[in-house]
């Protein structure tokens, strides 16, 4: 898991490796100041304890060692600052780049992929768990080296001192330890169930921001409160639970601190005194005094480091989940890059979203469509209409049989080449904040002014547009917020046209639109895309009875295929479908 997560590093490497180097060079100025102090309080008690008045302080070897403790205190000032200034640039650095690659590889999601997460789930874990996994990495790159040698070197240096001191040190580390391990084993659960909770919260906001109109219009803002409770209720839980371990930690280390300091005292005092045997004297209490802050000071930031760790573990375990997933759409190896005509066959097609479903959502699927032809499909709502469509760009891959587009079976094909030839305008119409012109562009990002405007007028959607404040410069709004729905379909039916595709696909994308327009927009497509294979889902007989041919789907399965006037004759499914709109449009 941490190799997975350090290849994000990347060009931050050599500010990450130079951290360290001057986290131990601060720690060692910092371990040898109270060395030259002791010296420097040595030569004064030489001087003081000495019975020849001739006797004086050594100026050179004080001057000496004052200067030796002014270059370490700079060094070690200017080692922690930098060292500070380029944690903190790694940090940052790392976690930017942890975002583009985790971005970069949902990208790469088939919809198979997408759907074994939850949106939200993959906001928490792109924004709060790289937040958290940025901290502990910037902790572990100063602190969890700078406290080790800190610790380590002012043991090394009691033993010089007095062996039985530097002994007292390390049992306190060794409790200290103990603390530090239970609290962390402890502590992780409850950390990897508050993110999932996390998750639950933020899935409540962005529906509640998603659905406002729907909210209000209910007048159903007491329940989403009540949900909204409940979901920050939770994690709140789950935080207290985790943090009131946590608070363990420091009152544990302050007391074995406190106890350590009046050890120390004693033992020291005794020693100088000569009740116990030791080489402790009055000059080096201090000393002891400072190098036993800086062994518990090592452990508090140690402990403070994998309390961030702790944090971070379950955030670094969601965050690789989404590293290591596979696209279950791999690369072929022929990777053809050209798509030849609008053809499309189905040849033995079975098709399950889950390996683990027991019915098949298609099966027996054999259909075959010549280029330029216009496709209706109709069936009842669950047939299998968009699943089937959804083959042909790739957006899945059939659990059995292949799916063959110009002739080559799609999964032959750069995926980028075959779903540029492919335009699928959905049920659930999709704009991006921005221009109607920036939206239209998606279809073709080089598209001249004329060219849009042409789409426009294709899919009916260039009059409404001239009406609107700023014509084409009109700004949409978040999800194009500022059009109604019908506008919005026509809006997506201009962006498909401007791809220029091979195949255009309308999942029921004129359902919001009123016949009129629907039977225009069929009439222009016929006219500016005569080589262009059609194929239209719809509700509305209306719809596709005009169309080539129309295929009745009925619980995954193909019903019967033929002309408007073929299927009244022969289909029941589409005789009952065409009965049932007629006598409602008569009554």
């Amino acid at each position: 898991m941490i190799r997975k997560l350090l290849k994000s590093v990347r060009e931050y490497k050599t500010a990450s490796i130079i951290v360290p180097v001057l986290m131990v060079v601060e720690a060692i100025m910092e371990i040898v100041i109270p060395f030259l102090m002791t010296a420097i309080v040595g030569e004064l008690q030489r001087v003081a304890e000495s019975t020849d008045s001739n006797v004086t302080v050594d100026m050179n070897t004080v001057i000496l060692y004052g200067a030796l403790m002014i270059v370490c205190a700079v060094g070690a000032l200017i080692a922690g600052t930098v060292g500070a200034k380029l944690a903190a640039k790694a940090s940052c650095g790392f976690a930017h780049n942890l975002r583009e690659d985790m971005y970069n590889n949902l990208q790469t999601f088939s919809f198979a992929n997408i759907d074994n997460y939850s949106t939200a789930s993959l906001i928490t874990r792109i924004t709060t768990d790289v937040t958290n996994v940025q901290n502990a990495y910037q902790m572990a790159i100063r602190m969890l080296i700078r406290a080790p040698i800190l610790f380590i070197a002012s043991i090394i240096m009691t033993c010089f001192i007095e062996p039985l001191m530097a002994l007292l040190f390390a049992g306190a580390a060794v409790v200290l330890g103990i603390v530090v391990f239970i609290c962390m084993f402890k502590v992780v659960p409850y950390f990897r169930t508050m993110f999932k909770k996390y998750d639950a919260l933020n899935a409540v906001v962005q529906e509640d921001l998603t659905a406002i109109r729907v909210v209000k219009s209910y007048v159903r803002e007491d329940l989403e409160d009540s949900k909204m409770k409940k979901a920050t209720g939770d994690v709140y839980t789950y935080s207290v639970k985790a943090e009131r371990i946590l608070t363990v930690m420091m009152p544990s280390v302050m007391l074995v601190m406190f106890i350590v300091n009046i050890l120390v005292l004693t033992l020291g005092s005794n020693m100088t005194m000569g009740n116990i045997d030791g080489s402790v004297d009055p000059t080096q209490m201090q000393t002891l005094f400072q190098y036993s802050a800086q062994v518990l000071s090592g452990v508090m930031m140690v402990a403070m480091c994998l309390n961030f760790i702790a944090l971070s573990r379950g955030s670094a375990e969601r965050i690789v989940q989404v590293l290591d997933e596979r696209t279950t759409l791999p690369k072929s190896k022929e990777q053809i890059k050209e798509v030849k005509d609008g053809s499309v066959d189905f040849d033995g097609v079975e098709f399950c979203y889950s390996q683990k479903a027991d019915v098949a959502v298609l099966k027996d699927i054999d259909l075959h469509i010549k280029s330029g032809e216009t496709i209706g499909i109709i069936g009842s709502t669950g047939s299998g209409k968009s699943s089937l469509v959804s083959l042909i760009p790739r957006l899945y891959d059939p659990t059995k049989g292949t799916v063959k587009v110009g002739g080559v079976d799609v999964r032959k094909y750069n995926l980028d080449a075959l779903r540029n030839s492919v335009a699928m305008v959905l049920q659930k119409n999709v704009l991006f904040s921005g221009t109607v012109a920036e939206n239209l562009r998606w279809g073709d990002e080089n598209a001249t002014d004329e060219q849009i405007r042409e789409a426009a007028e294709q899919a009916c959607a260039d009059e409404f547009i001239q009406q609107l404040p700023g014509g084409y410069n009109y700004d949409l709004g978040q999800g194009g917020v500022n059009v109604s729905g019908g506008q919005k379909q026509r809006l997506c039916i201009a962006r498909a046209l401007l791809k220029h595709p091979k195949i255009i696909i309308f999942d029921d994308s004129t359902s919001a639109v009123d016949t009129k327009t629907d039977a225009t927009i069929r009439s222009n497509l016929r006219k500016y895309a005569p080589e262009t294979t059609k194929i239209i889902i719809a509700q509305r007989i209306a719809s596709v009875q005009d169309a080539d041919k129309i295929i009745v789907i009925d619980e995954g399965k193909i019903d019967g295929i033929g002309t408007h006037e073929e299927l009244l004759e022969s289909n029941e499914i589409y005789r009952e479908i065409y009965q049932s709109q007629v006598k409602g449009g008569e009554e």
